[in-house]
Parts: structure tokens; C-alpha cells; sequence
């Protein structure tokens, strides 16, 4: 999962870093150990210490029907040593993100077998109550809300990520949410990540089931297997279990727990082995029929628009991310992935079917897509004690040589994007491709040569790029290489990355409005005092200002085609989370989730030495700017119940917060910003002093 919070219009999803050191626990030294299994916990730590950067990390490695293997690595940081090593420590529960949508997808297949659901019928035969500003809806299956192909936006994100608070709004909203939007794409043309997709799968299991999810989620899943670690938000657990999360590499405070509003996308808690378990439980009977295992790892990929070529790190099953994945699919063995990330947790679930055995990699910070590469070490290093041989071979592009080009690929010179990444593509009629990268500002200009196999590669014959032209018309941008990661094998790229964009002639005056708006910056107003968007502002303002520079294409906002002066379109045939935006004054509409532009901005008050800030009727966040002459004060803050108040410094980084660190008073930064955020009415009372 991902989200953006404070943002140019336009920029890329949140980037998100946290710097750890870590050293191999005792037990991986061991003589007694074989050296398989050393390389796999070597591999855990390549990918949390080398690549990931996490706090700690977790893994288990389920082998027929038993854990044999668990470790966790990392531990609490202090004061005087930021940084985590290795110690032995029991808080080994992790958020596993996207990988609760395995969850959702077995209790689904569940009323499958039970015969309260078909995967073919519409969504509307089990929700009576959803709809859509788009007659198309109708036409939304069950199963394609679980492969990726509904059509919808993508996100609701609106009060999903929040810190120690189970609230569950997210979820109850959805539907209210989704009645005033619009598809992106007709149901079943492509897969594309969506997360309310698994949200609505959630209500359906509510719905039919007649039970709370988790209600059921426990009868039907956790308590058959026996996992006593798995949990969500809203359980009755120890959250000192929880591996310990902090705000940046430097900062030894831990911040309070991690709770998401949308269990079924991505809100559920888990150890390593209970993970382990859950997925080992899928390679046989235990937990659903062989008819329904072989239906999740079915290629729904195929199912929609989808490339005629190798393919990488994704080829959705139902709920999987991959039914097919390097090195193992090369080797003919079929290996199910599912990846989680959430702004604090990330993780990884490795299932073999055919061997029966599974892997789990669970991280706080990093990515996981790194723990999915060391998951698959894991697995490599079992199997070889097993007897079994995965030739890790790096694989190479196709055979080809340096060929005259056709002259109609020149007519695909153009603009190609998604909703995050634009590039200008030009191709000439002596066969080059210059690849210029918009978005990516600094990164050098590209050119690549026409290949016999229809491809363009780079010098090293190491990167080569397609445009395809597709059924639907559009002509696509597809990449394939094949990156090695010492340590952790090879990292694929193999898909379709981008779309050419169509033409969008809009006027000088629209143009010029939208211009304006791409230089400022926004801040969200209904977030509660609880969010962790808050937080994120770090992150997403140093993800716009390593954009600094960016380009545009012409009619276009990022990937968002410009309708009019108010109103952003995402109409592109490829990617996710592309919720349509809308301008009302100093507003920007995201979806349904309302944005203050700079403009909106005010100066905070100080002059007396004292003043008061009060949340009004609408409950939206009171934002601030400090002015130089304000610069250097002391503000003290007396809180009203259910409120908080963050600091932001001229770059973008959190300096004070009631909430995550009991801060009552702060020095002002100058060019920094304000916010306090509560209860209707709640009315803050500061004093100034210098």
C-alpha cells in the first residue's frame, strides 16, 4: 500500500527510507548450521541492512507441514545508540500490509466452496447498496475484485492509516465514497493494484457471511490452523508485540502503534511463523479445496490487457501478486508472491505449492520487495538441503543483432506515461529511440537502438524496451532487464511500464492556470489528529523536492489529463491509485478527500503573546505558516481532548507533535508550518514567548 500526503500536483507516490545496522545472530555463525542455511540468513540481512534499510527484521521458513526455521533480527533503539543490532527480543508481531488480502481472498473462496458466492457474479448481487456515477459498475464481478481488474480508482485513503486508533471508518465509508466516483477503465480490460477492490471483497464477506470480518476471518482461517499470533486493529492483544517503528534513522522514539482502517487490503498483524503457517496451510487441503488453491494461482493475469512477453515481479493470480516468479519459474516450479507495504511495516509471503513449503520476511521499514528476494533465498537454501537445485542463473535477453527498423515505429514517437512517471519518447528513422525522463529530473537522456526482435536496447545489451501496440489501440511501452542484487539474487523488470499518452489540446489560459497550480504545495484537512499522513509530509516533501525541475506534458498534470481549468481526468489505460481531481478556490478535490493549497495558507498569530486556534463545524485541520518575525518564539499549547497539533520546518520535516511525542511546547522554525487538527469545536489556547 501507499499513499501521498503533502505534494506537488502531479509528483510520484511517497518515498519512504529508515537507516538500521544489523548484524547475524549468533545462532547463523554456528558451525552447527549448514552453509545453505548461513546464506539465508545472510540474504535476510542483505535485504533489511544493504538494500531495505530497516529498523528490524523478521523470517520463517515453513517445510511440510512444520516451522523449521524462525529468527528476528534488529531490536529497540536507545538514546545513545540510534542504532538497532541484533538482541534476542519476543516483539516479533509486524503489520503485513497487502498480504491480509490472502486473507480476504481465502475467506472469499471460502463462501465459494460453501456455495454463498460465485466469482462470476456482479458485486451488486452481494451489495445491494453499491453504486457508482458510472453505469459500468454493474458490470464489476466478485473475481475481479480480486484479481485487479474492477476498473475502479484505486485507494480510498481518506482516515485508513492511522496511529493507535481502530477506527474502521475507512472501511464502513467506502461504499458512501465510491458512489460519487467514476471507473477508470471498463471491468476486466487490465489489472491494476487496487486496493478498494479487497476492501469491497471485505463487505461481501460481511454481507453474505452474516459476521464481522474478523469474526469470521478467525473461524474459518486462524483458528483451524491454530495461529494465536495473527491480529487486527481492533483485537484484544499485547501491542507491546509489536516490532517498535520510528520517525527517521536518527530518532530513537518510538512511535505509537501502526492501525489501518482497512483490514481486509491491509491492516492485519502477524509473526513470521504465523505467516510461515498461513501460507504453508495453502499448499495442501487444510484450509481450502485443491479446486480452489488452483484457482488463486491460476494466471488471471491473462484474463485483460496484459504483455505478450517474459514477465517480472507481478502476474496476478487471485489475491497473489505472481503465480510466476524468478528464479523459480525457470526452473519449472510454480511459486505464489504476495508483497505488503504499509508506511511503517513491510513484508513478503513465498509460497511453493508443489514442494509444500512457504516463506515469510517481515520487516519495520525497509521494502518488500527486498523481503520477497530474500524470502525466495530462503526457500533456494531449503531446497538445496533437500536435494533440489534452482539454477540462479541471471537470465539474458533474447538472442538479437543490431536490424534495419521499421519506419511506422517512428509514428509512436510521442509522450508516454502512467499516474506517477511521464517520459518523452522519440524515435528517428535510423533506428534510435532518446528516452528523456520528465519526472525524474537529473537523470540523464537515454538512447537506445532497434534490435531483429523488435526491441530497443542500450549499449551494454543489458536494457531493452517494446512499443507494443495493443488490442485497445494504445501503443505501450514495455521493459525488460534483469538487475543483479549480490546476496539476493537477480530483481526482473519485465512489463508494461507506461502508455503513450493521447493528445490533450487545451488553451493558453488553462494551460497557464494549471502551471500556476503545479508550483504549490498541499495539505490535507480531514485527516484526524491520529493520522499517520501527518507524519508522511517528510517523506512526500522530499519526494517533491527531488522533482525540483521536473517537466510536463503539455494538457497533462502528472498522468492526469486536464478537462478544464477546475478538473483533472485519469483516463490512461494503465496504472493505479488515480482518484480524479477537482479546484473549488483554495481547495483541491483528491477523490473525496478536500486539500488546502498554498494560497489557503495563513500566517499564525503571535502578537499578543497569546491567541487560540479552534477546529470549526466542517472538523477540518487549522494550517499555519510561520512568518520571519515569528521565527525563534517558544509557542506552548494547551490541548483540548481529542485534538493534537504537528510542526513542520521550511523543508518539510515533523520538529514537534502532541501526539507522537507528548510535545506541548516547540520553537517556531521559520518558513515552517502549523497544524492543529481535532473535534469539531475543540479550540487550542497558545502563548508565544521569545
Amino acid at each position: 500500500m501507499n499513499c501521498t500526503f503533502r505534494k506537488r500536483l502531479g509528483a510520484s507516490a511517497l518515498a519512504l527510507t529508515l537507516a538500521m545496522s544489523l548484524v547475524l545472530p549468533a545462532a547463523a555463525a554456528s558451525s552447527t548450521l549448514s552453509a545453505e542455511r548461513q546464506a539465508a540468513d545472510s540474504a535476510a540481512v542483505e535485504a533489511a541492512q544493504k538494500y531495505g534499510l530497516a529498523d528490524s527484521i523478521s523470517y520463517a521458513l515453513w517445510d511440510e507441514g512444520k516451522l523449521s526455521y524462525t529468527a528476528v533480527l534488529g531490536g529497540d533503539k536507545t538514546p545513545t545508540n540510534s542504532v538497532p543490532t541484533f538482541a534476542s527480543t519476543s516483539r516479533d508481531l509486524y503489520g503485513i500490509g497487502s498480504i491480509s488480502k490472502i486473507y480476504t481472498t481465502v475467506a472469499v473462496m471460502k463462501l465459494v466452496e460453501a456455495g454463498k458466492i460465485n466469482l462470476d457474479s456482479p458485486v451488486t448481487a452481494y451489495l445491494k447498496n453499491f453504486k457508482m456515477a458510472d453505469s459500468r459498475y454493474t458490470k464489476i464481478t466478485v473475481r475481479m475484485l480480486l484479481n485487479h481488474s474492477s476498473g475502479l480508482a484505486g485507494t480510498s485513503l481518506g482516515n485508513a492509516f492511522l496511529f493507535d486508533d481502530d477506527d474502521q471508518q475507512a472501511t464502513t465509508d467506502l461504499l458512501q465514497r465510491l458512489s460519487t466516483q467514476k471507473l477508470k477503465a471498463d471491468p476486466g480490460a487490465f489489472s491494476a493494484y487496487c486496493n478498494d477492490g479487497f476492501t469491497l471483497a471485505e463487505l461481501i464477506v460481511e454481507a453474505v457471511s452474516g459476521k464481522d470480518f474478523m469474526d469470521y476471518v478467525r473461524a474459518e482461517i486462524l483458528s483451524p490452523l491454530g495461529l494465536k499470533m495473527t491480529f487486527a486493529p481492533q483485537d484484544s492483544f499485547s501491542k507491546s508485540l509489536l516490532a517498535p517503528t520510528y520517525a527517521s534513522a536518527g530518532d530513537s522514539r518510538e512511535l505509537p502503534t501502526e492501525t489501518l482502517g482497512i483490514v481486509g487490503a491491509g491492516g492485519l498483524y502477524a509473526t513470521a511463523s504465523d505467516l510461515a503457517a498461513f501460507g504453508g496451510a495453502l499448499t495442501g487441503t487444510s484450509l481450502l479445496s485443491a479446486k480452489s488453491a488452483t484457482a488463486m494461482a491460476a494466471p488471471e493475469y491473462d484474463r485483460g490487457i496484459w504483455p505478450d512477453e517474459p514477465l517480472g515481479l507481478v502476474s496476478f493470480g487471485l489475491g497473489w501478486d505472481a503465480v510466476e516468479f524468478a528464479p523459480f519459474a525457470q526452473n519449472g516450479i510454480q511459486c505464489l508472491v504476495k508483497g505488503g507495504d504499509t508506511l511503517r511495516y513491510h513484508a513478503a509471503l513465498l509460497v511453493l505449492p508443489e514442494y509444500n513449503m512457504a516463506a515469510a520476511v517481515v520487516s519495520a521499514g525497509g521494502v518488500s520487495v527486498y523481503n520477497e528476494l530474500a524470502a525466495a533465498q530462503l526457500l533456494i537454501s531449503a531446497l538445496k538441503e533437500k536435494g533440489v537445485e534452482v539454477d540462479e542463473t541471471a537470465p539474458t535477453l533474447p538472442t538479437a543483432t543490431v536490424s534495419a527498423m521499421p519506419q511506422s515505429l517512428v509514428k509512436e514517437s510521442g509522450y508516454y506515461g502512467t499516474t506517477s512517471q511521464q517520459v518523452q519518447i522519440t524515435v528517428s528513422s535510423d533506428g534510435k529511440l532518446l528516452l528523456r525522463q520528465m519526472t525524474l529530473a537529473g537523470v540523464p537522456d537515454q538512447t537506445l537502438t532497434y534490435y531483429s526482435d523488435g526491441s530497443f536496447r542500450d549499449e551494454s545489451n543489458a536494457v531493452a524496451v517494446k512499443l507494443v501496440k495493443e488490442s485497445n489501440g494504445y501503443t505501450y511501452l514495455y521493459q525488460q532487464n534483469y538487475t543483479p542484487l549480490p546476496g539476493l539474487g537477480i530483481l526482473p523488470t519485465s512489463d508494461y511500464l507506461m502508455v503513450k499518452m493521447p493528445e490533450n489540446s487545451v488553451s493558453s489560459e488553462t494551460q497557464a492556470a494549471w502551471d500556476a497550480l503545479l508550483t504549490m504545495n498541499a495539505v490535507p484537512l480531514a485527516e484526524k489528529y491520529t493520522s499517520q499522513l501527518y507524519l508522511a509530509l517528510s517523506d512526500s516533501s522530499q519526494t517533491a523536492a527531488m522533482q525540483q525541475g521536473a517537466q510536463y506534458v503539455p494538457g497533462y498534470v502528472g498522468g492526469y489529463r486536464i478537462a478544464s481549468p477546475t478538473e483533472l481526468v485519469y483516463d490512461l489505460p494503465i496504472g493505479r491509485d488515480a482518484n480524479n481531481m477537482t479546484v473549488e478556490g483554495k481547495l483541491l478535490w483528491m477523490g473525496s478527500e478536500p486539500y488546502l493549497m498554498d494560497s489557503g495558507l495563513k500566517n499564525l498569530f503571535t502578537g499578543t503573546g497569546a491567541a487560540y486556534s479552534t477546529i470549526q463545524s466542517d472538523g477540518y485541520a487549522r494550517w499555519y505558516t510561520v512568518g520571519e518575525k515569528d521565527a525563534g518564539k517558544t509557542m506552548t499549547v494547551t490541548l483540548p481532548e481529542n485534538a493534537g497539533f504537528y510542526v513542520y520546518d521550511a523543508k518539510g520535516s515533523v520538529v514537534a507533535s502532541s501526539f507522537l511525542w507528548d510535545d506541548g511546547s516547540v520553537k517556531l522554525p521559520e518558513g515552517g508550518l502549523v497544524a492543529f487538527m481535532g473535534d469539531a469545536g475543540a479550540r487550542f489556547h497558545l502563548s508565544f514567548a521569545n
